[in-house]
């Protein structure tokens, strides 16, 4: 229902970097909680990062400190900055725009606000 435009996917080297963008509706940027999470082929979907209302971050273990999310309120729209990437990042990734935390992680509550998912892809 709630459409986000999600890019910056690609096939890469590992140790290069990506940068993924997802532009949300205002009303959803602003009250929403933002991230991203990842699918490889047959696997569950996993947490990667989100950004809260008031910029606080949180991140996978796997990702931490290789990856930063950010996002920029004027143009409704949220970052990941992808660095040190391995082969094991590679998976589809998906934006979100309603990320929930609970006592046994991150989730989505709802079908909608997602974005249509971009390809990472690395090469080792």
């Amino acid at each position: 229902q709630v459409q986000l435009v999600e890019s910056g996917g690609g096939l890469v080297q590992a140790g290069a970097s990506l940068r993924l963008s997802c532009a949300a509706p205002g009303r959803t940027f602003r009250r929403n909680v933002m991230g991203w999470f990842r699918q490889a082929p047959g696997k569950e979907r996993e947490f990667v990062a989100a950004i809260s209302w008031n910029g606080g971050t949180f991140y996978a273990d796997s990702v931490k400190g290789r990856f930063t999310i950010s996002k920029d309120s004027a143009k409704n729209t949220a970052y990941l900055q992808m660095n040190s990437l391995k082969p094991e990042d590679t998976a589809v990734y998906y934006c979100a725009a309603d990320l929930l935390r609970t006592a046994t992680g991150w989730g989505k509550p709802s079908d909608d606000y997602w974005g249509q998912g971009t390809q990472v892809t690395v090469s080792s």
